[in-house]
């Protein structure tokens, strides 16, 4: 993992990155403690505090949510702001805030909610870099005014996803299988086999400056989390191109290196 320590060294920018070896425990991470503008990765988080509160029985997965074309909101991907407004379940604004980046869904599930409580329950998760005080946009704000988070928190996330730690097995499975889904593939795995891509969970984050992504590679080898976030970037394919080129680093380490 060094090799992609000194890459990220070369590159124009800020980095984090955070590696973690779910069966080992074995970890690796670079500036993994630095907050940074979660941008879309801030929705993973989200569905976990909202599935806790399913879990809760405080809201149900069919509880009908109404938007209306006034809740609208842009973004560079998502579906919700094109069609006219109607009822949503909350399960449908998961699927959409996860396989679309959908910010509409996203803010009215944090208004569903609320966004102190969402901030209590992802730190009572273990999240503790993790803030949530801005409703997702396609606009970029002053960092003080973002959503922030860390790579080490986002990797902490997954794997907690992943082991079943802080939601039963139906939830994190369904987030899981949700984020697999994902229909943004410019990250992390873009040069992965095409057999690995399909099975690989996801959620990366965009905006101006900006490009993150988080992933959860399961193979013969183990399972495996990887989250790279960047900053201050010179364009975001400047940024996307970082992000391919660790992640194809990465694949090749496991395939080749890992026992």
């Amino acid at each position: 993992m060094k090799e992609i320590k000194r890459y990220l060294e070369t590159r124009e920018g800020e980095y984090s990155f955070y590696f973690a070896d779910l069966k080992s425990d074995y970890t690796y991470g670079f500036n993994e403690d630095l907050k940074m503008v979660a941008a879309g990765c801030i929705k993973l988080p989200i569905a976990m505090a909202v599935m806790k509160e399913v879990e809760s029985t405080n809201i149900f997965l069919d509880q009908l949510v109404t938007i209306t074309n006034d809740d609208k909101v842009s973004g560079s991907f998502g579906i919700i702001h094109e069609l006219e407004g109607r009822q949503y379940s909350v399960k449908e604004l998961i699927v959409a805030m996860l396989i679309q980046s959908d910010n509409t869904a996203a803010c009215k599930l944090i208004n569903t909610i609320g966004k102190d409580r969402i901030n209590s329950i992802i730190h009572d998760m273990g999240l503790t870099s993790t803030f949530i005080k801005k409703y997702p946009s396609g606009e970029k704000e002053d960092f003080d005014n973002e959503n922030i988070t860390t790579s080490y928190d986002l990797c902490k996330g997954l794997a907690l996803l992943s082991k079943g730690k802080v939601l039963n097995e139906e939830h994190s499975k369904f987030i899981l299988e949700v984020i697999r889904r994902n229909q943004l593939t410019t990250g992390i795995s873009f040069y992965w086999p095409k057999d690995f891509k399909v099975k690989t969970a996801h959620k990366a984050g965009s905006l101006e400056g900006i490009e993150n992504d988080i992933v959860l590679l399961n193979s013969e080898k183990g399972d495996f989390v990887f989250v790279v976030m960047s900053r201050n970037l010179p364009s975001n394919v400047y940024g996307v191109s970082s992000l391919t080129r660790v992640g194809k680093m990465m694949f090749d380490i496991i395939d080749k290196d890992w026992n």
